[in-house]
C-alpha cells in the first residue's frame, strides 16, 4: 500500500497521530475510511500508529453500500448493528475518521424516517454519545475529485489548498486562541448583528473549548453553547450546507425562549425539508453549540462543514445535540452546524460580548484578540 500514499499524507498522518489523538504504545487506533479515495491516508495513519507502538485497524465504509443498508434495514437490524459498533468503539482508545465520499448527496432519496432511524439508533449512541465522549478522536475530509468539484477547483489545485489549510501552525494558533477562550468564559451575553441577523443569548457558566488541530483537521474555532432558553431573535446563515443528502442555502431561523419558532430555506421545498429535520426530536429545535471560526487560510465555503465552520471571520451554531465539554443539556440525534460569514465581503456583521464590540466585519477589534486575525496567524515568526 506504500505506493498509494501521497508524501503529504505522511505529514498529515504525523500531525493527526501525534498532535490530534496523541497515540502512544498500547493504544488501539480505529481508522474509519469512508470512500476508497481515503485509503492512502488511512495507510499513512496506520503506519504512523504502528511506529508509535499502537495497534491500528482500518475499516472501509462505502457510502453506496451504507445507503442501500438504510433503505432496506428495519429497526431490529439497526439496533443489532448499533450493539456491534458499540462493542468496537468501546475497545478503541483513538478514533480517526477519514471522509472521502464520491457524492456528498448519496443519501438523497432515502426516506426521512429511515434517515432519522439510522441517526437515532446508530449514530447517536455510537458516535455522539460514546465516541465523542470516551475516545481521543479526530475527523477529517480527504481531497478527492468530488470535494474539488464542490470547491469549483481542479483536483490538483484543490489538493494543494487542502494540505495548506490542514497543515497550519496549530501550536501558534493555540497560543492566540487562549485569550478568546478566556474572554468567552467570562462572558454572559452574546449579541450577533448582520444582514438578517439580530440574535442575543447567554453563554454564562457553559464550558469553552478552543480547537486547534485536535478533533478536526483543518481546525480553528472556539466553541461553547447557549444557555438553554436564552436565544431570542433572528439569524441568517449565508453559506450553503447539506443535511441528510439534501442541499440548503440561506437558512433563516427565528428564536423565542431558546427554540426555533420559524425556519426558512431558499425555497418552499427547502423550507419543508428543513422543518422536517427540526421536528426529528425534542432537541432539534434548540441549539447545542455556538462557535467562532478563525482558520486564516479557510476563506470560502465549499459545502463541507469540517472546512466551512473554520472560515476566518465566521461564526456557527449547531442545531441539536450539545457536547459534554460545553454542555447546555440539549440532547438530540441531530448535530447540524450552520455557518455565517461576517466579513465585509460577505455583508459584514458585528459580534458583542456583554455589550462590548469584539469583532466587526470578520476582524477582531480588541487588542487581546488581534493575534487571531488572519494577518497575525499567517505571519512568520
Amino acid at each position: 500500500m506504500t505506493g498509494l500514499i501521497d508524501p503529504r499524507d505522511r505529514d498529515l498522518a504525523r500531525l493527526v497521530l501525534n498532535h490530534s489523538v496523541h497515540a502512544t504504545a498500547g493504544d488501539l487506533v480505529m481508522i474509519e475510511a469512508v470512500g476508497a479515495a481515503t485509503l492512502g491516508l488511512a495507510a499513512a495513519c496506520a503506519n504512523e500508529a504502528t511506529r508509535l507502538g499502537a495497534a491500528p485497524t482500518i475499516i472501509l465504509t462505502d457510502p453506496q453500500v451504507q445507503r442501500n443498508y438504510m433503505l432496506n434495514a428495519d429497526e431490529g437490524s439497526m439496533k443489532r448493528l448499533a450493539e456491534f459498533e458499540l462493542l468496537q468503539i468501546k475497545n478503541t482508545t483513538c478514533y480517526i475518521g477519514l471522509r472521502g465520499p464520491d457524492n456528498i448527496f448519496e443519501t438523497s432519496g432515502v426516506p426521512r424516517e429511515k434517515l432519522d432511524l439510522f441517526m437515532r439508533l446508530i449514530r447517536k449512541p455510537v458516535h455522539l454519545e460514546y465516541r465523542v465522549n470516551h475516545t481521543r478522536w479526530c475527523v477529517m475530509r480527504y481531497p478527492n475529485p468530488a470535494m474539488a468539484q464542490l470547491a469549483e477547483r481542479s483536483t490538483a489545485d484543490f489538493a494543494d489548498y487542502y494540505y495548506s489549510v490542514c497543515l497550519v501552525d496549530y501550536a501558534k494558533m493555540a497560543v492566540s486562541a487562549k485569550p478568546l477562550a478566556d474572554l468567552m468564559a467570562r462572558t454572559d451575553r452574546v449579541r450577533l448583528v448582520g444582514p438578517g441577523t439580530d440574535l442575543e443569548f447567554s453563554i454564562k457558566g457553559i464550558g469553552v473549548v478552543p480547537c486547534c488541530g485536535t478533533h478536526n483537521i483543518p481546525d480553528g474555532e472556539c466553541f461553547t453553547a447557549p444557555v438553554a432558553g436564552t436565544l431570542e431573535g433572528t439569524v441568517q446563515f449565508n453559506t450553503p450546507t447539506a443535511e441528510g443528502g439534501s442541499p440548503y442555502e440561506n437558512i433563516f431561523l427565528r428564536f423565542a425562549k431558546g427554540r426555533v419558532v420559524e425556519a426558512r430555506g431558499a425555497n418552499d421545498e427547502q423550507t419543508r425539508k428543513l422543518n422536517e429535520v427540526l421536528d426529528r426530536d425534542e432537541g432539534a429545535r434548540a441549539v447545542g453549540e455556538f462557535a467562532v471560526g478563525f482558520n486564516p487560510l479557510v476563506t470560502t465555503p465549499i459545502r463541507d462543514i469540517l472546512f466551512d465552520e473554520k472560515i476566518a471571520g465566521s461564526f456557527h451554531m449547531a442545531l441539536g445535540n450539545a457536547y459534554n465539554e460545553a454542555d447546555n443539556g440539549n440532547r438530540s440525534s441531530l448535530h447540524w452546524d450552520l455557518v455565517c460569514i461576517q466579513r465585509a465581503d460577505c455583508g459584514g456583521g458585528e459580534m458583542y460580548f456583554d455589550g462590548r464590540l469584539v469583532r466587526k466585519d470578520g476582524l477582531f477589534v480588541v487588542d487581546e484578540l488581534a493575534g487571531l486575525n488572519p494577518e497575525a496567524l499567517t505571519r512568520r515568526g
